[in-house]
């Protein structure tokens, strides 16, 4: 699991600095797996008055990518930045052609 969070903070520690620095109250955090849809890859949640929240999949990320190392990673970067997109307004589609789905 350590090795899974250090790719997710690679991930973020990656983003420009002006994207980065328009991240205000967002946490992104890493779960094992999302209990109402276990292949969910990630989750950008938002919930007036609390801090946004990106949710980056284990399980699902490692069962599908998990045999080679250097996929899995760029997965979890792909996801990570997927969510964090949520958070600045996009939608699935402008994500689908940017090749971000």
């Amino acid at each position: 699991m350590a090795e899974f969070e250090e790719h997710v903070r690679r991930a973020l520690d990656a983003l420009p600095p002006d994207l980065a620095e328009g991240l205000r109250n967002v946490a992104v955090v890493v779960e094992d797996e999302n209990p109402e849809d276990p292949g969910l890859l990630g989750l950008f949640e938002e919930t007036p008055y609390l801090p946004a929240k990106v949710t980056v999949y284990r399980r699902p990320l490692e069962e599908d990518f998990g045999d080679e190392p250097k996929l899995l990673e760029h997965e979890i970067r792909i996801t990570v930045l997927h969510e964090l997109a949520h958070y600045f307004g996009i939608d699935e589609g402008r994500l689908d052609e940017l090749g971000y789905s």
